[in-house]
């Protein structure tokens, strides 16, 4: 029997793709669907109302606050977190729940870099994020992964067991921490699945994840882990591996 489903939509200023995508949308693939919202000023908010959802507003601004938020305002089982800004499959959002609670692992990813996937940058012969994404990859994979190779830890497009969530206790404010939360996950010796997805280019709006200052950050919280070795949280949890 599966457990309860929280879908999570992930916003910020996605007025010009909401009406685009939000009727692809396949709400009744969970139990509980509710907006988490960085501060949008240009009627993201008022729509989603309008559509009979429930929005929780940011304290402050960040990804990982909004991940946090979700995961504290429910009793849900599994969590699936979605940006509806049409970079991500809503078709995918049906398997991704059904492909966790199967096969039992703590997360699955929606990959963007398996065989069968295609990332954005993949009619191109320079990719650069995708290169880079890949680089920040195999580190967590050599450092901290016992189990099968994550082609793909940084994709926001993700579904995690609520209580293997709480245990990583992730506490990256901004876009790292879906990566935080891979590592993490390896640390625990938690199961990581994944499956193909297909990215497409955003529907309206401007990514505010800016290439060299997001980057940066990224090589921060990187350097952070692997001063921890294998903690995890505040509390100095030792993970699976130590």
């Amino acid at each position: 029997m599966r457990g309860k489903r929280l879908l999570v939509l992930l916003t910020f200023n996605e007025a010009e793709a909401l009406p685009k995508i939000f009727d692809r949308l396949p709400l009744s693939a969970a139990d509980e669907v509710l907006a988490v919202d960085g501060g949008s000023k240009d009627g993201t908010i008022e729509f989603l109302r309008s559509k009979g959802l429930k929005v929780l507003n940011q304290p402050r601004p960040g990804r990982g606050v909004a991940f946090r938020l979700a995961l504290e305002s429910t009793d849900a089982d599994t969590i699936c977190y979605y940006s509806p800004d049409g970079n991500e499959d809503p078709g995918d959002i049906p398997k991704i729940f059904e492909k966790i609670e199967a096969e039992g692992q703590d997360l699955v990813v929606a990959s963007r870099m398996m065989n069968g996937a295609y990332n954005e940058e993949d009619v191109h012969w320079w990719r650069p994020r995708k290169w880079v994404n890949q680089l920040f990859t195999l580190a967590a994979n050599l450092l901290w992964n016992r189990g099968p190779y994550v082609e793909d830890t940084i994709n926001g497009f993700r579904a995690v067991r609520a209580d293997s969530l709480r245990r990583c206790a992730c506490d990256a404010d901004g876009f790292p921490i879906e990566y935080q939360m891979s590592i993490r996950m390896m640390k625990l010796g938690c199961v990581i699945g994944e499956m193909p997805t297909h990215e497409y280019p955003r529907l309206g709006g401007r990514s505010t994840a800016e290439s060299w200052p997001t980057g940066v950050i990224f090589v921060k919280t990187l350097l952070r882990e692997m001063s921890m070795g294998h903690r995890v949280g505040r509390n100095g949890t030792v993970g699976g591996h130590g």
